[in-house]
């Protein structure tokens, strides 16, 4: 299994308890989904690396996880700040005109006055807003991500058509 085909669930935060149990935080919106996990992958110098769950508590987005032959704490240890993935075919469906953010890196930005500007090269999670990074005339803009100013995403096409506020392109063209 490569990075690509997986999206993040989240990661390893600390050591829990003396049996090789880790404290685990998941990055997702609805945490609640993955409760009954059989295994996850993760990532352990630059692999993805398949562990199968003996259990996993979740209390909101935080959990303690025990691995199987994860049994005492210098195992555990090894694995203290890695990444946990899942296969992406695992991703609950979306309604239409939602996306993960994944999927979007790459698509080109169209908007409603200026037309094309470039494609999505990231997207910033902030805790007060999430951003889409565009390369436009070889700038990065920062197009904030709220359903004003998403208007459409279209997934055959990669495109998403939103309608920036005026003068937001302006700000990053100044010298």
């Amino acid at each position: 299994m490569i990075i690509d085909d997986c999206f993040k669930l989240g990661h390893i935060v600390k050591k829990h308890g003396l049996k090789g149990e880790l404290s685990i935080l998941l990055d997702v919106d609805y945490p609640e989904d993955y409760t009954e996990l059989e295994s996850v992958f993760v990532e352990v110098n630059k692999q993805l690396v398949p562990f199968f769950i003996e259990y996993l508590q979740l209390n909101g987005d935080r959990g303690i996880v025990k691995f199987e032959d994860v049994d005492d704490l210098p195992v555990a240890e090894q694995l203290l700040k890695s990444a946990l993935y899942l296969p992406a075919e695992n991703l609950p469906a979306l309604e239409e005109g939602q996306f993960y953010y994944h999927e979007v890196v790459g698509y080109t930005v169209v908007d409603k006055s200026l037309g094309e500007l470039g494609p999505i090269s990231e997207i910033f999670e902030f805790p007060t807003q999430d951003l889409l990074g565009v390369t436009y005339q070889s700038k990065e803009v920062l197009i904030p991500i709220n359903d004003d100013i998403i208007l459409r995403i279209n997934h055959d096409n990669q495109t998403m058509e939103v309608n920036l506020p005026n003068g937001l392109v302006d700000v990053y063209l100044e010298e």
